[in-house]
């Protein structure tokens, strides 16, 4: 008999909205930059990655929307910064799943062995 894990290890939507938003080498180059300022401004992002404002901008966007990056108006501009709470929070949710995933595979193996075992 097949079982599915349970929807309980791990939010699915907050993962597949993160992993989505890092499926980019441009958005983890991004997310690179702006993790070593506290904040930047699209602009110094653009002179950092030699990619037009217009596609910096729509990647921000991405990342600002996955709650990835937090984004704060100053003046004319915007400033943004990596949500680092976000991204930790991230990480536990994978590590979760997979985590999960293993025992289950672990404890599909030992219930095998032991009805083998049993015959």
């Amino acid at each position: 008999m097949v079982r599915a894990l349970s929807d309980e290890c791990c939010p699915h939507q907050k993962l597949v909205q993160g992993f989505n938003a890092l499926s980019h080498p441009a958005r983890i180059k991004i997310l690179k930059h702006l993790s070593g300022f506290d904040a930047c401004c699209c602009k110094e992002v653009v002179q950092h990655l030699d990619l037009a404002q217009s596609t910096v901008s729509q990647h921000l966007k991405v990342l600002v929307e996955a709650g990835l990056v937090q984004v704060r108006p100053e003046r004319q501009s915007s400033r943004y910064e990596v949500d680092t709470e976000a991204l930790a929070s991230l990480s536990e949710a994978l590590s979760l799943l997979t985590q999960t995933c293993v025992d289950a595979k672990e404890n599909k193996k030992l219930r095998l062995e032991a009805e083998a075992n049993e015959q």
